[in-house]
């Protein structure tokens, strides 16, 4: 998967149901991603934040990506919307805290602050499930999309592949099936919760829901998704 900023919780969901979880870093950053920008709720309406990232070629791979000069001073101004839109949330006291820390990350590497704030939101949601970044594994990196996935799961050891919904079209399971392969789509189940009082904004990013949902109660969440096999979707 790529890394994303502070992701909703279907990406939460996939980390927590697979044996291992690949991150990403040598692929190409996109403007129109989620590397570096999320929703929060803001009067009742989701509101975008994002991280500034010093100006560069729209072609280089997310790890040489870095934070803008003004991130330290941008940052605090995305912590203080943060604390006024959540700060009567119930559970703000236990996340605020760490969303400061994820913030505060010292490195400008646009990817290992990304990974960092994964590995922290992992950690608070008791995901043991282990990230390992792409480029550590022994492939042929200049393949691409599909023939690149087949070759990092097969380099993991794996023998099935969990993808998101949202790759249906990408993928053909008779490549992978060639290969020894499964291949197998999530799709998150909707669900709500309560937030101060006003229609529900569905799929912010996960600050919203930790802020409002306690880790027990987001455990039992994780679970809320189906499998689907592309052969019986299309039948």
């Amino acid at each position: 998967m790529q890394p994303y900023f502070l992701p909703y919780i279907g990406y939460f969901q996939l980390i927590r149901a697979v044996d291992e979880f690949i991150v990403y870093d040598n692929i190409q950053f996109s403007k129109k991603g989620w590397f570096h920008r999320n929703r929060m709720l803001q009067n009742g309406r989701d509101e975008y934040f994002s991280l500034t990232l010093k100006k560069d070629s729209d072609f280089l791979d997310v790890r040489d990506r870095r934070l803008s000069d003004t991130w330290p001073a941008d940052r605090e101004k995305i912590l203080r919307k943060i604390k006024e839109n959540y700060r009567k949330a119930p559970y703000f006291e236990a996340v605020y805290p760490l969303t400061e820390r994820i913030f505060h990350y010292p490195d400008d590497h646009l990817f290992n602050f990304l990974l960092f704030s994964l590995q922290t939101v992992c950690s608070y949601l008791e995901i043991s499930t282990p990230l390992t970044v792409s480029s550590s594994l022994a492939i042929d990196h200049s393949l691409k999309s599909q023939d690149k996935v087949i070759a990092l799961v097969k380099a993991a050891g794996g023998d099935i592949y969990l993808n998101p919904i949202g790759g249906f079209e990408l993928y053909d399971p008779a490549a992978f099936q060639a290969q020894g392969l499964t291949l197998q789509f999530h799709k998150a189940r909707s669900f709500s919760y309560p937030q101060f009082g006003g229609e529900f904004v569905p799929w912010l990013s996960v600050l919203d829901l930790m802020m409002f949902n306690s880790p027990e109660q987001i455990n039992g969440w994780l679970d809320h998704f189906d499998i689907i096999l592309k052969d019986e979707q299309e039948n």
